[in-house]
């Protein structure tokens, strides 16, 4: 039987994806597996690892279902994941506890301290980004710290991808472009970093081989081809960051060109093939061989929409039947009749403290400049420019580090909306092309494992064959003026009440 198709997995903040392609970059069949995100305390934010690869078992098997294809048929498999987790396992693969994702805060304490013993800026000389809470070091610091149980036992530490390859082949690896997460990671050399290592506390046996993202690790299992459909002896490769992966996936493998990001956070990958580093951006390896992302990550993307619809669009949900129209379709419409810059509505989508380039765990989310005549569409406007203020303030912040971004590949969910793109690209003044959105992330994961196994020659043949320009967005320049200033606004806002926005 002929292998004709590659199959990408994303392990996104809500859902993983899973999509099987042919050689031209076709969706075949995909399928989401839904999972919560748990939030125990004030700054929490954790997931079930395990709840991940049920997920996306059960996703495989409905791909491999409705698309009429065999699990011989796969050529290679390649995974994406979200970034910044610490998934602790033992000796026999099982995990530990939960693992705090990229929006967990707890270990504030424990990033002030080790900035203060150690010295900020030698973490940064190493790691090429700042020590945060978010990233992964302090979290395993926290297990050390606040889970003796747990940490006594840990074997490995791994990231999201790896696990669910670790799942599927019992390969125990560490991608490139994952590296990034740990302070003890040489951004310069991509290797780890032994002397970091010991001072900041971190065993390096925890630490496993670092692999070239598109590196095959292994190959599916009996056990896992009995629970996702796939045949055993299928090809997977280590895959990579989420944001890496939709990078590709947009086209982005040139220095120079930038990939936006709509899905749950927002931000944006400027490529580089210099080293690029900036404390208030974020730094890390492409999945591309011999690039590196220069990134601004935002805690409010599409999840801002998806909050806003699930608290307040009751009403839209109950006109989806006469209107044929679903909630956000819907809320978009309200949105586009209000003017740009919303009437002085200003949104800060700091809905789960802020990332780059504020980094303040502790920042809220706020309306300003509501009245009597203001509307729910003035609010919707408002999330939508709020999200685009804080692209624009990572852009600025990268372009005064020497990156500066011309046009953005835009992908995830958020690009679905005209609107919303379009505002995107007043805002930062910025053309926006939109490739296949939805499918972004997946599709650099399965192209990861078509270069690895020899499907594609190379990543400029793959490109070339699978990705598709669908629009294009130019900056409207009568909205120009009117967003400089409502921008302005937004900056001061932050400034203003940052004093308020600290640890209670």
């Amino acid at each position: 039987m002929s292998k004709d198709y590659l199959l990408g997995i994303d392990i996104g903040t809500s859902a993983c994806k899973v999509a099987i392609f042919n050689k031209n970059g076709k969706v075949m069949a995909s399928a989401n597996g839904d999972y919560p995100v748990y939030y125990p305390h004030e700054g929490w934010a954790q997931q079930k690892p395990d709840e991940w690869w049920h997920a996306v078992c059960g996703a495989i098997c409905e791909c491999l279902k409705t698309g009429n294809i065999s699990g011989e048929q796969i050529a290679g498999v390649g995974i994406d994941g979200q970034s910044w987790s610490a998934i602790a396992i033992d000796h026999e693969g099982n995990v530990l506890t939960d693992t705090p994702i990229w929006m967990d805060t707890r270990a504030q304490e424990i990033c002030d301290r080790l900035n203060n013993e150690i010295g900020s800026e030698n973490i940064f000389n190493v790691a090429g980004n700042s020590l945060q809470p978010s990233y992964t070091t302090a979290k395993i610091l926290w297990y050390k710290e606040n889970m003796p149980e747990v940490y006594n036992k840990i074997y490995k530490i791994l990231q999201s991808n790896s696990f669910i390859a670790y799942r599927l082949t019992g390969a125990i690896t560490q991608d490139l472009s994952q590296g990034y997460g740990l302070h003890c990671f040489d951004m310069r050399t991509g290797t780890w970093d032994e002397v970091m290592c010991e001072k900041l506390g971190i065993p390096v046996d925890f630490l496993p081989e670092i692999v070239a993202c598109d590196k095959v690790v292994g190959t599916v299992t009996e056990e896992a081809a009995a629970q996702t459909g796939l045949a055993v002896g299928t090809p997977v490769v280590a895959g990579g960051l989420d944001a890496a992966c939709g990078t590709l996936g947009a086209g982005v493998i040139h220095p120079g060109e930038t990939q936006e990001q709509g899905g749950q956070a927002g931000g944006m990958s400027i490529c580089t093939d210099t080293y690029k580093a900036d404390p208030s951006l974020i730094l890390g390896y492409h999945v591309v061989p011999g690039q590196w992302l220069l990134q601004g990550g935002t805690t409010g993307g599409g999840g801002v929409m998806r909050w806003f619809e699930r608290e307040f669009a009751d009403y839209e949900r109950s006109r989806k039947a006469d209107t044929g129209k679903s909630s956000l379709e819907q809320l978009n419409e309200i949105a586009e009749a209000v003017p740009a810059g919303s009437e002085g509505v200003v949104f800060l989508p700091y809905m789960s403290g802020e990332r780059s380039p504020v980094w303040n765990p502790y920042a809220k989310g706020v309306f300003y400049g509501l009245d009597f005549a203001k509307t729910k569409g003035h609010m919707v406007r408002a999330c939508m420019e709020g999200v685009a203020f804080s692209l624009r303030h990572n852009l600025e912040v990268a372009e005064a580090a020497g990156a500066k971004a011309e046009v953005l590949r835009a992908m995830g969910g958020s690009a679905n909306s005209l609107l919303w793109t379009q505002i995107k690209a007043d805002v930062t003044g910025k053309a926006v092309v939109v490739p296949a959105s939805d499918t972004a992330t997946t599709l650099g994961a399965a192209i990861l494992a078509g270069v690895g196994v020899g499907f594609y020659k190379d990543y400029e043949e793959a490109v070339s064959m699978t990705v598709k320009e669908t629009r294009r967005h130019e900056p409207n320049p009568e909205n120009k003026e009117v967003y400089n200033k409502t921008y302005r606004t937004y900056r001061d806002l932050y400034e203003s009440l940052k004093a308020m926005m600290v640890r209670k």
